[in-house]
């Protein structure tokens, strides 16, 4: 009979491998043991558990060389299943609000209860993030703020700005039926990074991660601050945009 404090402790090992996988995925387990400091082997006996369960997927690098040896690695991100583990248990109650909210009020209703949401959210930290320099500067900030407020973001130099990655969202459930979120949350973004950004992927629609370009150029600050954000992400008509 297994020992309950090794079976606590190997719950709480997975749920660590789990994490690192959610929050850096696509990620090998040689990457996910140097950091969390565990055996590799350890780490694809845990993977190997996830996978069993449906809670990680993999997949193969291509090889880059005809005659490379070894096998491809693979690189595991979490699936749906794997996600809602970290979710809140509220999504159920919260869509049928929102369903309720739309069908008395209105679709207007909806986004204006979206763009009050990501408000209260960037609010909370737009006096630190306002006091970098420039777009690429914010972007590191926000993702930072993020992280703290659950959405496991990092943001990479790209060469023509910043990648602002979320390897999470507690409400991707949600914003599955109401992309209102993901609307707001992306104007949002804009006004406290005072660039017009683009949204490239939601985990909402089903990409692994939420990715929206940042780009280095400035809006002039006036413009920035002379009316609050707007809620969709047309493109206006000299820059395109892929939206949400």
């Amino acid at each position: 009979m297994k020992n309950v404090g090794t079976a606590s402790g190997e719950g709480r090992t997975r749920e660590s491998v789990a994490r690192m996988v959610l929050e850096h995925g696509p990620v090998t387990a040689a990457q996910v043991a140097d950091s969390l400091g565990l055996s590799p082997a350890a780490v694809r006996r845990h993977l190997d558990a996830l996978l069993a369960e449906g809670q990680a997927s993999y997949r193969t690098a291509p090889r880059r060389a005809p005659r490379s040896r070894g096998r491809p690695a693979k690189f595991f991100l979490l699936t749906a299943a794997g996600r809602a583990r970290f979710e809140h248990t509220y999504d159920d109650l919260a869509v049928a609000a929102l369903r309720f909210l739309s069908e008395r009020d209105g679709e207007q209703a909806v986004r204006s209860f979206a763009q009050r949401r990501v408000t209260d959210l960037v609010e909370r930290h737009r006096a630190r993030v306002v006091a970098a320099p420039d777009p690429v500067a914010r972007a590191r900030l926000l993702a930072s703020a993020l992280s703290a407020e659950g959405y496991a973001a990092s943001a990479e130099y790209v060469g023509a700005g910043a990648q602002l990655c979320q390897h999470h969202c507690p409400v991707s459930h949600v914003a599955a039926e109401f992309p209102q979120l993901c609307e707001a949350e992306t104007a949002a973004f804009a006004d406290l990074l005072g660039v017009h950004v683009q949204r490239l992927a939601t985990i909402a629609r089903g990409d692994v991660v939420c990715t929206t370009h940042v780009p280095e150029a400035r809006l002039p600050h006036a413009a920035r601050r002379t009316a609050p954000p707007t809620l969709t992400t047309e493109p206006p008509t000299t820059e395109p945009d892929g939206g949400v």
